[in-house]
């Protein structure tokens, strides 16, 4: 054992809508500690998201975030002088932390829009319809862990 595992830091709830997810997503797009900035652009994106789908824009949100959680990831296991790239499952956790990271990634290299809300909203309605770039990440990790299942016995 390395020591003892950190605690997990769970920020405030964000002002406008109240939901600790909104606020660490809020937290993951901040740059140089901008966070009004970072948070306009994420409401932009929410309402954006609102419109689109005429949903309540946290309930959409939600459910973009959920359309891209990875159920399962592939590791790599060294066995014998061989590596194998191991199946396993994701905590719930680092589902949430992937899709995040995923999301804001295929927002930040797509710049069609004119600001960054707009583009994040763009990139959150893709999610919500279960399609774009973030998706496809989530459905080539469950394709990669899906091709080497036949070495899920060297999971540990």
């Amino acid at each position: 054992m390395r020591g003892k595992a950190a605690k997990p830091r769970i920020p405030d709830p964000d002002p406008k809508y109240g939901s600790v997810l909104v606020a660490k997503f809020i937290n993951n797009i901040m740059k140089d500690g901008k966070k009004d900035a970072a948070r306009k652009g994420v409401y932009e994106a929410i309402e954006f998201l609102a419109k689109k789908t005429k949903q309540e824009g946290l309930t959409a949100f939600e459910t973009a975030l959920t359309n891209i959680m990875p159920k399962v990831e592939v590791r790599s296991r060294r066995v014998g002088g061989a590596n194998y790239q191991v199946p396993v499952p994701v905590s719930e956790r680092r589902q949430r932390a992937l899709a995040m990271r995923w999301i804001i990634d295929a927002a930040r290299g797509s710049r069609k829009s004119t600001t960054f809300g707009t583009t994040l909203g763009n990139i959150l309605f893709d999610a919500f319809n279960k399609e774009g770039a973030a998706y496809k990440k989530r459905e080539d990790t469950h394709k990669m862990a899906d091709a080497n299942k036949a070495f899920a016995h060297f999971r540990v």
